[in-house]
């Protein structure tokens, strides 16, 4: 009964102030911001307002609105309309990965641009936010426009493009496909419908796949399109959706830390024919295929139909944890061998150091790239919300973030459905972080005290 009550409020938790969990800031221009500097520099956003009071006089006069009131009463309009971008998109992911609708129904690249639009939005959020915190250190009189040019997630540009825009690209890839078939006359052959993808996307395009990710912009579909330089998965999530075009079905499957696709046949073998020494399987998967120390060496025409076929919303679902991947190994650039895991590990062993542990030990990172990665992890828990091993590490991110009463819900949830041994060890760095919980909440009240 406690199992299946805990399943629900899992579900439901994912939905639940969904604003107030993406970005820790209340979007009012009275909060604290962080300023994308080497120095890693925190400002008061009210506090040029504030410190800049003119004393009082012997007379009592009505003040007409300064520039700082304006351009705060502007920012704040701006800061409403960037929280309404951020639940919007989140809302369109939710309903375009909904459990309600078919899987063959959900648009791959709809999806992951709706991703890209909610990261872009709280980026272009934070940029904005720095500026205006500049402008009030330096009490300039400019104030920042109050209009933009779109107003709606959709509306949003996206290196130029807005989402309508950028799936039409994709509409141009196909078209370019279908007139690299208009000479060969061959009757569109599957082996040939293949190659000429492969010519479009790797020789007219310039696609590159990537092994090793090192921007973040190489995990986004839109900046993948417009640069061509892109991670194994978003290229098979470009191949499929262009094939879909063609009404050519492409499947996949994970191996390993692989990603394959390949066409729907009977006759797999063809797949496998080595032609000027490369197969068409080797074209569309990469150099894995032939490396020996990747477990997709291995597979063959008699192999390929053993593999268990991924869903849309597996593949969205590992795009989305590439996506955490990275962006946590950004946060945590700083902490050489930082692990999401690490303080578990301090936990297990119950040494004298994990006692005297308080929040002044949680290391620091960069603040921009672990919220992005918390984002990344939620709509991965609307995906998955009974994988404790992704809830887990969610957990443990809002712990980095020193969202302490946030972390403790979730590792709680987690405690539920791992194993008796993780939860054993999940149940002891709880209760640190019930104490975590109670400093911070004691520290902010002696702060309002001081002031």
């Amino acid at each position: 009964m406690v199992t299946s009550g805990v399943k629900a409020s899992s579900v439901a938790m994912v939905s639940i102030d969904i604003c107030n969990r993406i970005i820790r800031c209340d979007f009012d221009g009275r909060v604290g911001c962080w300023i994308g500097n080497e120095k890693g520099k925190w400002n008061k956003l009210a506090a040029a307002a504030a410190s800049t009071k003119a004393p009082k006089l012997g007379m009592s006069i009505s003040p007409l609105p300064s520039s700082a009131a304006l351009a705060e009463t502007r920012w704040s309009s701006r800061a409403k309309f960037y929280k309404e971008v951020l639940k919007d998109a989140r809302e369109k992911f939710t309903q375009e990965i909904s459990f309600q609708s078919k899987d063959k129904d959900i648009s791959l690249a709809k999806a992951l641009l709706y991703v890209a639009s909610e990261d872009e939005a709280f980026m272009d959020f934070n940029r904005e936010m720095d500026s205006y915190s500049l402008q009030n250190e330096r009490r300039s009189t400019s104030l920042p426009s109050d209009t933009l040019d779109w107003k709606c997630v959709e509306a949003m540009p996206l290196a130029g493009k807005n989402m309508s825009e950028w799936m039409a690209e994709l509409d141009s890839i196909a078209r370019e496909v279908e007139a690299e078939l208009v000479p060969r006359d061959i009757g569109c052959h599957l082996v040939e419908v293949l190659d000429a993808v492969n010519v479009v996307l790797f020789k007219s395009r310039g696609f590159k796949r990537s092994s090793v990710i090192v921007d973040s912009k190489c995990s986004y579909l839109h900046s993948v399109l417009s640069s061509g330089y892109c991670s194994a998965i978003l290229l098979s999530v470009i191949y499929i959706e262009v094939c879909r075009r063609l009404n050519l079905t492409i499947v996949g499957s994970r191996i390993g830390e692989e990603f394959l696709i390949w066409p729907q046949t009977g006759n797999p073998e063809e797949l496998f024919k080595v032609t000027s020494g490369h197969s068409l399987f080797g074209i569309v998967n990469g150099k894995c295929v032939y490396d020996p120390r990747s477990m997709a060496s291995d597979i063959n025409s008699n192999s390929l139909s053993e593999l268990e076929i991924a869903t849309n919303r597996d593949i969205i679902g590992i795009a989305l944890a590439n996506l955490m991947r990275i962006h946590w190994k950004r946060a945590s650039r700083a902490n050489h061998g930082l692990m999401l895991t690490s303080p578990l590990r301090s936990v297990d062993k119950s040494d004298e150091k994990f006692k005297k542990t308080d929040a002044s030990t949680v290391p620091l990172l960069r603040p921009q790239d672990l919220r992005l990665a918390i984002m990344a992890s939620q709509r991965l828990l609307i995906l998955q919300p009974h994988n404790w091993a992704l809830r887990r590490d969610h957990g443990m991110m809002l712990y980095y973030s020193r969202e302490y009463e946030e972390a403790v819900q979730e590792l709680s949830i987690c405690m539920v459905f791992a194993p008796e041994e993780e939860a054993e060890v999940l149940e002891a760095f709880v209760e640190k972080l019930h104490l975590l919980r109670l400093e911070s909440s004691w520290k902010n009240l002696e702060r309002k005290g001081t002031i």
